[in-house]
């Protein structure tokens, strides 16, 4: 019989989570793609959604690669220390040139998420259009690998990244 692997245990987890969200009317998921990349032997998973009526988009992103799946299958592979995935959360927003106190913007994640996450922040525009569409990705990474452990901790992530948008959207519209 199949014995699913900790990726697919933890996707089915987030999966679950996000779309009771999605069922209750508090978020609307607006993408889902699981990919295998034959070249490399790895996994990727992510959804992506927002709230209602809203147009900044949140991604919570899951990779696995050969040798998280190998430390699993394999017995003595790696004693077990390299099963499981890494976990990428992404938060998406485009204005025109709304100027951001992106440290106050860090202060508010890093509330949320707590001081050891790695926040980073990426804003991208094309100075040659006269009204500029500016487009922001904040990347909040965990530096770690998640494992089968911490599956009650991804329902939790889930919920939290709701948080955030909520945060996020007060912070870029109500100001």
């Amino acid at each position: 019989m199949f014995d699913p692997t900790a990726f697919d245990n933890m996707k089915v987890v987030i999966e679950g989570a996000l779309y009771d969200l999605d069922s209750s009317g508090a978020i609307v998921i607006t993408d889902r793609n699981d990919l295998i990349n034959m070249a490399k032997m790895s996994r990727q998973f992510n959804v992506s959604f927002q709230l209602p009526n809203s147009s900044i988009t949140a991604v919570i992103e899951m990779k696995s690669m050969l040798v998280n799946l190998a430390a699993e299958l394999i017995p003595n592979s790696q004693s077990g220390q390299l099963a499981g995935c890494h976990v990428k959360l992404q938060f998406f927003l485009e204005h025109h040139d709304k100027k951001l106190d992106y440290h106050a913007l860090e202060a508010i994640l890093l509330n949320l998420w707590g001081e050891t996450r790695k926040i980073t922040m990426a804003v991208q525009y094309d100075p040659l259009e006269s009204e500029k569409k500016v487009s922001n990705v904040i990347t909040v990474e965990f530096d770690r690998l998640i494992s089968e452990d911490q599956l009650d901790d991804l329902v939790v992530m889930t919920e939290v990244m709701t948080t955030s948008l909520q945060q996020l959207e007060h912070f870029y519209y109500e100001k």
